[in-house]
């Protein structure tokens, strides 16, 4: 980290940004999205054609359990060292990124593009760091991603990292000044995905910000901001988006730190990795609910068997949890009454992970009513509807309580996701 930002989990970092292509088809959405509309990728690969593009850099989660999967790693690899050589990449040293997304409702989300210190990052439950998970990461979906990340020579990240700023003092002045930065981008997304345009932070921007961050993270402001008696470790930064994408970056990091005596820890590039923070605050910024779909099972006995597994549980909307479900007889709602869990998604995930793991069947997590409800009502599938969280539940839960249940929330639907853009070497 510069001296700016040294002790601070976020700082500058040496980023790449594409050269001599088109954006518009370099730039590609998160790959753990459309996890179960193999057609959204299909149209991504039509599109994209021979151009050069982040697509052939990442590896659509779809495509994790496929016939050819290490193949495709293989040749994610090569590419990724073949764009190196070509002068692919244009290098920006020791940047900061002012990103400014238009959704396609409109609303503008603010970010800021840098690396976090994994050091001072932890995805375990209880975790005290300065970065931490929001929700309980699931062990056997890292190794997969590690296969794709540990001979990679760059990353490119979708993480999203939420910072509790509510007096915007840290990257909304940043809107003030763009007209004295560099423009690095600006251009339409594929698919929907509505406008990116991003900024290069001059040095009196960083300075103001590494002067925000100082304050909003003082152990005093921190006590204050969430009324706490006792103190606590700061939290700085919770994962908004791509958990297990961090936390695949962290297992990396801590594979090369057992090859690496410890005095050169600090210089590997894999300690570090590429986020883009974005205020809790931000106007654009919504919390959805993530929904649940359930493949191939037989729903009348999976629901009854939901009916069974709380007492008092019963038909229709009530006091308690209400869990609405769609499938291809119609829709309907059972509500659990007295739940032992803080949120419904809580208690339908408890369920569901025993449900499957007895008799058979799958779970997605999917982003949008519209698309759950087309999956529901396809015969052997069941949907459930979740309710969104509020954010001002977010980092109070977090700082006393810990992870949330696994895809208890999403930050907008999967056409507002990060696009993948800028990278950085990490061997």
């Amino acid at each position: 980290m510069s001296e700016l930002f040294q002790d601070l989990a976020f700082g500058p970092a040496d980023i790449l940004l594409p050269q001599g292509c088109e954006y518009g088809k370099w730039a590609v959405v998160a790959c753990d999205q459309y996890t179960s509309q193999p057609e959204y990728w299909q149209r991504v690969e039509e599109y994209v054609g021979t151009a050069p593009s982040a697509l052939r850099l990442i590896l659509p989660e779809s495509c994790l359990d496929g016939p050819s999967v290490e193949t495709d790693i293989m040749e994610i690899n090569n590419t990724m060292a073949r764009y190196l050589r070509e002068g692919r990449f244009r290098t920006l040293p020791d940047a900061l990124i002012y990103v400014e997304r238009t959704l396609h409702s409109g609303a503008i989300r603010r970010g800021l593009v840098g690396k976090i210190d994994l050091e001072q990052y932890d995805y375990e439950p209880g975790s005290d760091t300065a970065i931490r998970a929001t929700e309980g990461t699931v062990m056997s979906r890292i190794p997969p991603r590690v296969a794709v990340r540990k001979n990679a020579p760059i990353e490119l990240p979708h993480v999203m990292l939420l910072c509790d700023d509510p007096e915007k003092t840290v990257m909304e002045p940043l809107a003030a000044r763009k007209d004295r930065m560099e423009l690095l981008y600006d251009f339409d997304l594929m698919e929907n995905g509505g406008h990116v345009a991003g900024w290069l932070v001059d040095e009196d921007g960083k300075a103001a910000v590494s002067a925000a961050l100082r304050a909003l993270n003082s152990r005093e402001a921190f006590q204050a901001r969430y009324g706490l008696k006792e103190p606590m470790p700061v939290l700085q930064f919770a994962v908004g988006d791509g958990n297990h994408s961090l936390a695949t970056a962290k297992e990396c990091y801590e594979r090369q730190k057992k090859l690496t005596n410890q005095n050169k820890w600090a210089e590997l590039p894999a300690r570090y990795a590429l986020c883009e923070v974005v205020n809790l605050h931000d106007e654009s910024l919504e919390f959805e609910p993530i929904h649940r779909v359930v493949f191939d099972v037989k729903v009348k006995d999976l629901l009854d068997a939901l009916r069974q597994a709380f007492p008092g549980t019963h038909d229709g909307e009530g006091e308690g949890h209400v869990l609405r479900y769609v499938w291809a007889e119609g829709e309907g709602a059972i509500t659990v009454p007295h739940p032992g869990q803080q949120l419904a998604v809580g208690t339908l995930q408890t369920f569901l992970d025993s449900y499957v793991k007895e008799h058979g069947g799958s779970i997605d997590y999917i982003h949008g009513d519209d698309v759950a409800r087309d999956l529901g009502r396809r015969p052997g599938n069941l949907a459930f509807l979740l309710p969104p969280m509020g954010k001002s539940e977010l980092f109070p839960t977090v700082i006393h309580d810990g992870v949330l249940p696994r895809k208890t929330f999403s930050m907008g639907e999967a056409n507002d996701k990060r696009f993948y853009l800028e990278a950085r070497r990490i061997r």
